[in-house]
């Protein structure tokens, strides 16, 4: 249940109607937009009488929420959430570039490749330190030490650090890692997004490769509700029929969940088609979506990579990308 409250409400009267709504055992969720406020109700709202709400004066509307997610909904929260990891934004308006290896191999490896795609334009480092991979045989990522060295990449750049987690048990090793990614195999750790929601970390939410976009809504909220509301939605493509592509980037997923949801919206075109030929294009097609922001692999030696290097950009091809899309985000956003 969402209760919209008039304009220019008086602070004291809001206050009540909060403590009062509080009292009848519901959770209750202020957001202050630039026109109104909202209060967004979570729990057994049944037992609130709605015509005695909505007859109080400082009352505008009352309307039942319909859909299974609450707190990652727009209707609780209509202005965009805007996501902070340091100096950088994501959403509402603010646009993050995200880059760097699969895998972090050497210290020499992620240090050259984050001053080069910081010269390039991006906001934040990624970097694998635990890969999920599927075969057992392939490289599973350097753990522990693969986050020390993303310390160190920070560091020499400046940049924050983006790395996924696969693992509850493994969490206290990134309390120095600045983004949490949970990957598409992931999505569905509903313990894991639990403990996550009891961090104050942004979290970097891939969809899962099968899963729809309700289904990404609904594990936002199991973060949101043990009370982390910095979600970051990722699209990454998801497997259907396509037979000459790695997956099938959904780019109608990016206006769509922002019609849906208030929560940032950015798209990983590297896992979606699996071919770093393909990246540019549908990068660029991400941005004239309307997403948020890109997250985009990038390796030194390519044909050398431990982890998807036919999908990862060359620097020097990253900061041809980067300067395209600098120009079609002047275009969607004139």
């Amino acid at each position: 249940m969402i209760v919209v409250l008039k304009s220019n409400v008086d602070k004291e009267k809001q206050d009540r109607l909060v403590d009062w709504l509080k009292e009848s055992g519901v959770d209750v969720h202020v957001s202050v937009g630039e026109f109104q406020t909202v209060l967004g109700l979570v729990g057994d709202t049944a037992k609130i009488d709605t015509d005695l709400v909505e007859s109080l004066d400082i009352v505008d509307s009352v309307k039942r929420v319909t859909e299974t997610f609450k707190q990652a909904n727009r209707k609780f929260h209509p202005e965009d959430t805007v996501v902070s990891v340091g100096d950088v934004k994501i959403g509402g308006g603010n646009f993050c570039l995200i880059a760097g290896p699969c895998s972090v191999e050497s210290e020499e490896q992620i240090v050259s490749i984050a001053k080069d795609v910081k010269k390039s334009g991006a906001n934040m480092l990624r970097g694998g330190a635990f890969k999920p991979r599927t075969s057992p045989y392939d490289f599973q990522g350097l753990k522990a030490e693969g986050l020390e060295l993303l310390k160190i990449a920070r560091k020499e750049t400046g940049l924050p650090i983006v790395s996924e987690i696969m693992n509850v048990g493994d969490l206290h090793l990134f309390d120095d890692v600045d983004v949490l990614q949970v990957g598409a195999r992931n999505m569905q750790n509903f313990d894991l997004l639990r403990e996550l929601g009891r961090t104050n970390k942004p979290i970097l939410l891939k969809r899962g490769l099968a899963n729809t976009l309700k289904e990404l809504l609904m594990s936002a909220e199991y973060i949101m509700a043990s009370g982390n509301e910095n979600v970051i939605l990722c699209e990454r493509g998801i497997r259907t029929f396509s037979d000459y592509l790695r997956n099938t980037l959904d780019l109608s997923a990016v206006p769509m969940l922002h019609e849906l949801s208030h929560l940032p919206v950015i798209v990983d075109p590297s896992h979606a088609t699996g071919m770093a030929r393909m990246v540019p294009p549908m990068a660029l097609a991400a941005v004239g979506a309307g997403c948020d922001g890109l997250i985009i692999e990038v390796h030194n030696d390519p044909a050398h990579a431990l982890c998807d290097g036919a999908q990862s950009l060359t620097p020097a091809d990253y900061d041809k990308l980067v300067k395209k899309i600098v120009k079609v985000r002047e275009a969607v956003t004139c």
